[in-house]
């Protein structure tokens, strides 16, 4: 390697030669090799983005994963907010260096290690291969349990399991029009809520849905509203039509009802089309003042009525942020959080920290204990910015 240059070429065939449970490691050998690199180890956040659990580079003997680590007010949380390396004294003549491990806005975790010469071009080039670790486990945990199990620091229930393996591997996404994040709460327990999302070359998809029962029977009838959702979507299927074939399923497989609400966003003009099926109303921040977004709600899917489904039309603006919620996020002890409030507060967050602070004050406010999943689903809408500002009114303003 010329100079010591992170040569990606050679990182990624060394990633892929190795077998998938050893991605941390391949990076730790090359952070070694070039720098004389110590203590190279990749901390986790859990999935209830709480606490990191460390894992060290499997040949480091003295590493000690020791328990779960507190994330709120750590240097880690830090990192993880401000997207940020921080470097600091390690307190015997190196440098500790924490870098943000992220893929399209997906806090994965952080890199850890010590050095004992930092410079500016050392630095960039731990960024870099801190950048490249996280391709590498977006790549490697397709084909190994190692990354799902870091991420659990809970006992997870069966139903959890079930609606887990249903959502986005990220719940974060960043692209030139939009920012978005979404959170689950409680994450080891339940079983009916959902949020899912695709970007095609044009349209964004999103949709949130909360599937009516408990535990398991709730996570199964989620699994057949959301397969019904993704066949309908991959089928080509507007909201409306995605609509018409989650209802379809539900009434023809099952004997339960799901709430939703859909939504296809268009890239270029900001137009949302949208279907809101018995769903709460999304918030919408927009100017410094938020305020629900006036929707038509039509009945769950899986209610035997004559009535169809209404396709709704909605105007993104540049700098709108919108925020989709299931009604664990404002029934029983939740409903003492003031999330209109919440939602102004941090409305100069990333949607991931405006998430974290949501899920968190609603678990605050309910002692830990909800009764019901409690999910949210924001979308920073940034606009098209290679094109003049078109923006048509706002059909629901």
């Amino acid at each position: 390697m010329k100079g010591g240059d992170l040569e990606l070429g050679e990182l990624l065939a060394a990633a892929e030669a190795a077998p998938p449970s050893e991605s941390v490691d391949v990076v730790a050998h090359d952070l070694q090799k070039r720098f004389g690199a110590e203590g190279v180890s990749f901390l986790f956040v859990d999935l209830i983005g709480q606490r990191l659990v460390r894992l060290a580079a499997a040949d480091d003997e003295a590493a000690d994963p020791g328990e779960p680590i507190d994330l709120q007010s750590s240097v880690y949380d830090s990192v993880l907010q401000s997207q940020r390396q921080h470097v600091e004294p390690d307190g015997q003549g190196g440098q500790r260096v924490i870098t943000p491990v992220t893929n399209r806005g997906d806090c994965i975790g952080v890199l850890e290690m010590t050095l004992q010469s930092a410079d500016d071009t050392v630095l960039r080039q731990v960024r870099d291969a801190a950048h490249a670790l996280a391709y590498i486990i977006v790549t490697d945990r397709r084909f190994t349990d190692l990354y799902h199990l870091g991420r659990r620091t809970t006992k997870i229930s069966l139903a959890a399991e079930i609606q887990h393996q249903l959502l986005p591997s990220s719940p974060c996404c960043e692209a030139a029009q939009f920012t978005l994040a979404a959170g689950l709460v409680p994450a080891d327990d339940i079983g009916g809520d959902t949020y899912d999302y695709t970007l095609d070359r044009g349209t964004l998809h999103l949709s949130i849905t909360d599937a009516m029962g408990h535990d398991t029977n709730s996570a199964l009838l989620a699994t057949l509203l959301v397969g019904a959702l993704r066949r309908a979507r991959r089928s080509g299927c507007d909201a409306l039509k995605q609509a018409g074939h989650a209802h379809q399923a539900l009434l023809s497989h099952s004997r339960g009802l799901a709430t939703g609400q859909l939504l296809c966003v268009d890239l270029e003009t900001g137009l949302c089309e949208l279907v809101n099926a018995g769903h709460p109303r999304p918030l919408r921040l927009r100017d410094n003042a938020v305020e629900e977004v006036r929707l038509a709600v039509n009945l769950p899917f899986g209610v035997a009525a004559p009535t169809s489904y209404r396709l709704q039309q909605l105007q993104l603006q540049p700098g709108d942020r919108l925020v989709l919620l299931t009604d664990g996020m404002q029934e029983r002890g939740a409903a003492a959080v003031d999330l209109a409030s919440i939602v102004l507060d941090t409305g100069a967050l990333h949607p991931r920290e405006a998430v974290r602070g949501m899920t968190a004050a609603v678990l605050a406010a309910c002692h830990g204990n909800l009764g019901d999943d409690a999910t949210v689903l924001i979308l920073d809408w940034h606009g098209n910015r290679s094109r003049p500002d078109k923006a048509s009114p706002d059909p629901q303003q």
